[in-house]
């Protein structure tokens, strides 16, 4: 009886403190070229209502990356926990496929096996979040001119070969055109769904609402991909009134996925966390040089602030991968533990070409 007693009193006190159960399902939302500086400035405006309950429910910590701040090496480094250097992503330019078993919800499928979990992508940008195979194809006659176009539109304007490393090369005396693959091609086969180019945060966050329905009862992992704050970034600028809409749109398609969650009875054991593949540059319409960003989460368990690389290793912790296991290394440590690695090269080798002091945010 008075076991009974001291049980049930700590579960009222459980749930008076608002404690999570243990992680079941885990939903990683990515807002896209969100500068750290600006969301702060728009969480003090009480503009990203969904960002402050995440925040106020669990925490918020500073990301800083390490590497180029771009789409493709940073969603690379963050969905595998890898530098470059193992993965082959160094930016947009230069990249071929991540190895294969590499990504989050390919090693989440191995170690709970396909029937026991549902692994998703939805995802707002094609370009640089894509998943073509490499390209070996013989040249002929009826082909050289467009093959030889292709190969022109990988050559910048003094005539040099840029990145990736499309060319025609010889192989025993016949001629073939060659381009890498794409860095998450075996993300795209080996997880249940692979869906980008999506275009509109509207329709990512709908198709996700739908996939949820439709696999309510499953253990699930979702990476949810919001485009349009980068989209925007570069259309009007960072310190612009659509660069601001379109924060105020990925928070509010955030709290409608939460919504669903709770709708589904599910939210209690889903960790939420929203991320950023890199910043923006200050009052420019480009991220040459902006390595600052943030995440954010409902789970209370993170003690520091971290890294990119740091993501990965954070997610398949609370799912109870032993990360000691997984090989090679994972670069990144768990934002669930102290971090005894020595001092972050922060940011690109590229120069900061934009050093205009901080604006206000035009309303």
């Amino acid at each position: 009886m008075a076991k009974k007693i001291v049980l049930t009193a700590f579960l009222i006190l459980v749930f008076a403190c608002g404690l999570k159960a243990e992680t079941k399902n885990v939903i990683l939302i990515g807002w896209d070229g969100a500068q750290r500086e600006h969301v702060m400035q728009a969480l003090e405006k009480g503009e990203l209502p969904t960002l402050k309950m995440l925040s106020t429910q669990g925490q918020l910590v500073k990301i800083d990356i390490e590497g180029t701040t771009d789409t493709k090496a940073g969603w690379s480094q963050i969905l595998t926990g890898y530098y470059p250097s193992v993965t082959g992503v160094y930016s947009n330019n230069q990249y071929h496929s991540i190895p294969e078993g590499f990504s989050i919800g390919e090693r989440l499928e191995k170690y709970f096996g396909d029937a026991n979990i549902y692994t998703a992508a939805v995802i707002g940008k094609k370009g640089h979040v894509d998943a073509e195979p490499e390209e070996m194809i013989k040249v002929t006659d009826d082909n050289r001119a467009e093959l030889e176009k292709r190969l022109k539109a990988k050559v910048d304007k003094n005539g040099k070969l840029k990145k990736p490393d499309c060319r025609i090369k010889d192989v025993n005396g016949v001629e073939y055109f060659f381009s890498p693959g794409k860095p998450h091609y075996y993300m795209s086969k080996n997880t249940d769904l692979f869906e980008n180019g999506l275009s509109r945060n509207e329709k990512v966050g709908k198709r996700t609402l739908q996939l949820l329905d439709e696999n309510k009862g499953k253990r699930f992992f979702f990476f949810v991909h919001f485009a349009e704050v980068d989209h925007a970034g570069h259309n009007h600028g960072e310190n612009s009134k659509q660069y601001n809409y379109a924060l105020i749109s990925s928070d509010k398609w955030t709290g409608k996925i939460i919504d669903k969650l709770k709708e589904l009875g599910v939210y209690d054991e889903t960790t939420v966390y929203v991320t950023v593949d890199h910043g923006f540059d200050e009052d420019a319409k480009n991220h040459h040089n902006a390595p600052y960003v943030f995440l954010a989460t409902n789970s209370t368990k993170l003690i520091r602030d971290g890294r990119r690389q740091d993501v990965a290793p954070t997610i398949l912790e609370a799912f109870g991968l032993d990360l000691t296991k997984i090989e090679p290394k994972i670069d990144g440590v768990p934002l669930t533990q102290k971090d005894t690695r020595g001092p972050a090269k922060i940011g690109s080798d590229k120069p900061i070409k934009n050093k205009q002091k901080k604006k206000t945010i035009q309303l």
